[in-house]
């Protein structure tokens, strides 16, 4: 790892830090609930956690997540955390920030801090216990540790949601490196991997990088992490792709709520419709290709998925956002413009709604009758 890789906080560390310390805790407030009738705990676990601090003074992610579990009444009696990291210098600073935190000793469960290598042992743990609910990070400098059997072995289990790190561009160019390739063929399965090492030497710099992604995100659906959120983060020049972060769940009320945090972390936004950095797609990636779609195409889409139907907004959202770019704000702006155009019914109607920032609220129990 270079020398200087921790030097500063620089604007995407401290982007990912936001999304999974806000994460974090809006997922907390829903498990806590059912956590209480269980075992009582829930657990965060960052087996690459770096330092305690930057060297610009800048608390790393582990140090956010212990302050604000300890300001939780509850949180902090419930969460147990689990950090490791393989640099000794690493590992010494961040047990260093710990013990230098006072509201540490409000935190039931004291944080351990490891100093092991994450391989396949690792995995095999994971896959052999019964874990409580769990909110995983992964953030490899590279690739190594990083792999579909130790995110499954997570997931596996009630409540555990994920979310990594992805070294673009080392992992593009490992996949055509002998040296390496035992990791990328635990990173995307064997099939997948020796496939897109074939498409690969043919694609531009552009369809290689959709295209990688995209499979990433297969191979994690087709091992059960059916709602699969990735984030792009590009270089200060805004010419090149760096790093993606990528969430994975099982659950769809996970999803919900990365993609808000995520929508609320986007650089911009078309027409309402958050960016999230990601790659260009085409026709040939309609994975990807679904989260380019500006909000204009909204409307049209619910005329045709749903018509001849009569459902609440609620249910409108819930049935078609997954694998969209479109938040809930979004579907009420759709539906608004249909019903102003007077493309659908609605009960109420808008007369009888009331009237919020200028225009007509929309709430969730509001029964759209598509023709």
């Amino acid at each position: 790892m270079p020398s200087n890789f921790f030097d500063e906080s620089e604007e995407q560390s401290a982007i990912k830090t936001a999304i999974v310390s806000k994460y974090f805790m809006a997922w907390a407030q829903v498990i806590i609930p059912s956590a209480e009738k269980r075992s009582n705990r829930i657990a965060y676990i960052d087996l690459f956690c770096g330092p305690g601090r930057y060297k610009d003074g800048t608390e790393s992610t582990p140090i956010q997540i212990l302050q604000a579990a300890a300001r939780h009444p509850k949180l902090s009696q419930m969460l147990v955390t689990l950090f490791n990291d393989l640099d000794h210098e690493n590992v010494a600073s961040l047990e260093a920030a710990i013990e230098a935190m006072p509201e540490v000793k409000k935190l039931k469960h004291q944080p351990r801090v490891y100093n092991h290598e994450v391989g396949t042992e690792i995995a095999k743990q994971f896959e052999s216990m019964k874990m409580i609910p769990t909110f995983f990070f992964v953030d490899p400098w590279g690739y190594k540790g990083l792999s579909l059997k130790l995110i499954n072995a997570v997931l596996q289990n009630w409540g555990c949601d994920c979310v990594f790190f992805f070294n673009y561009n080392r992992i593009s160019m490992g996949l055509n490196n002998e040296l390496v390739k035992a990791h990328m063929n635990a990173l995307f399965g064997q099939d997948r991997a020796d496939a897109l090492r074939t498409r690969l030497g043919s694609l531009s710099g552009d369809q290689k990088e959709v295209t990688i992604i995209e499979e990433l995100s297969n191979a994690l659906r087709e091992m059960g992490g059916r709602y699969v959120l990735p984030f792009r983060f590009r270089n200060a020049a805004g010419n090149r792709t760096t790093h993606h972060l990528i969430f994975v769940s099982k659950h769809v009320r996970g999803y919900e709520i990365m993609k808000d945090v995520m929508a609320r972390e986007s650089s911009s936004t078309k027409q309402g419709v958050p960016s999230f950095e990601y790659n260009q797609a085409s026709k040939n990636q309609p994975f990807l290709s679904n989260f380019l779609k500006p909000l204009d195409s909204l409307a049209a889409e619910l005329l045709e998925r749903f018509a001849g139907k009569r459902m609440s907004m609620l249910d409108v959202y819930d049935r078609h956002q997954v694998d969209t770019p479109f938040i809930k704000a979004n579907y009420k702006e759709a539906l608004r413009n249909l019903e102003a155009n007077g493309q659908i019914k609605t009960e109420p109607p808008a007369p009888k709604r009331k009237m919020m920032k200028g225009q007509r609220s929309f709430a969730d129990d509001v029964i759209v009758t598509f023709p």
